[in-house]
């Protein structure tokens, strides 16, 4: 039997993991462990393998000697996890900020409501929540002239929003950019 290959787009059939080199591997286990509720499923002194789902790892640290960090060189800026809903992403918040762990950057994208937080090593990761309620609707503001006018977001307090929700206030003013 023979087969044919032909050179046509092939498309990720999903997500698989991402690896980060690290100057403290472990103080960066216990960082993902606390954030992303990982856990190693193969570590030794080099490499960590971690995952918080059913795939056999999501994120692999491996520890290298440390260097000089320059803000904005090239590379990854960060990795984002959408959550179900804002209140997953104040639940977030209330449980990292008590370990101490507090966002680098609470910012309304417009299209997401997101809280980034950095690892040992300054790398982000994003926790998402997504205002509006459908893909098409995502990609329409995406390509509107507010987007355009201002595509990075408008920054908020997390406390400020946390109390509000906690208050009742309308959900639908809550995602509102410049509303916390």
């Amino acid at each position: 039997m023979t087969r044919t290959v032909e050179p046509d787009l092939v498309k990720p059939a999903k997500f698989a993991h991402f690896v980060l080199r690290c100057s403290d591997k472990d103080a960066s286990v216990a960082w993902y462990s606390a954030v992303l509720g990982m856990e190693v499923v193969h570590g030794n002194d080099m490499i960590a393998f971690m995952t918080y789902d059913d795939e056999h790892h999501r994120l692999a640290l491996v520890q290298v000697p440390p260097v000089e960090k320059v803000d904005g060189a090239p590379g990854l800026d960060h990795v984002a996890y959408t959550l179900e809903s804002l209140g997953d992403l104040l639940a977030t918040y209330k449980r990292l900020k008590a370990l101490d762990i507090l966002p680098v950057w609470p910012i309304n994208h417009g299209l997401t409501t997101s809280l980034y937080y950095a690892d040992p090593d300054g790398n982000r990761v994003e926790f998402q929540v997504e205002n509006l309620e459908t893909k098409e609707a995502l990609q329409a503001f995406m390509r509107s002239e507010a987007f355009a006018a201002n595509p990075i977001g408008v920054d908020f307090d997390p406390e400020k929003l946390l109390a509000r929700y906690e208050n009742g206030d309308p959900l639908e003013e809550l995602i509102l950019q410049g509303s916390a």
